[in-house]
């Protein structure tokens, strides 16, 4: 079977070399009918002080939405970017998936020890355990 991408999905993505791993992993999948909407979300502290200025972290995002651009200008793909805002990142992004009615959130797993999982969170796991529509993790190239 071979997996395709036909329509909208939502593509999370957390730093510029994570942007461009994952389009790279999304790109043989999507076609001339797939829209992916790739996004950021800017964590707000939810009244406390934010770890950086939104201003800065907005220059971030298009940083991460350029190198993630690269991989996916050789498909005929439609591909939109998003800048989200949400004190809970998994949330969000399930918010914004429902919103926008895609068929998935797809993403590639980031490499991380289990100290850091625990730190930060997991995201990925967490994105897979509360799921309200599909989650497709890419495979990653290992080399």
């Amino acid at each position: 079977m071979t997996l395709s991408f036909d329509g909208p999905i939502l593509v999370p993505v957390a730093t510029p070399e994570d942007g461009e791993r994952t389009a790279a992993a999304l790109a043989p999948y999507l076609t001339d009918s797939s829209r992916a909407i790739v996004v950021n979300v800017i964590e707000k502290a939810g009244g406390a002080p934010d770890k950086a200025g939104v201003e800065q972290r907005e220059e971030y995002a298009e940083e991460i939405f350029d190198r993630a651009r690269g991989p996916l200008e050789a498909t005929d793909a439609t591909i939109e970017t998003e800048v989200l805002y949400g004190t809970d990142v998994v949330e969000r992004i399930f918010a914004e998936a429902e919103d926008r009615e895609v068929d998935a959130v797809v993403f590639a797993a980031r490499k991380g020890n289990r100290l850091a999982e625990l730190l930060t969170g997991d995201v990925a796991r967490r994105m897979v355990k509360e799921a309200a529509i599909p989650v497709v993790a890419l495979p990653h190239d290992e080399s």
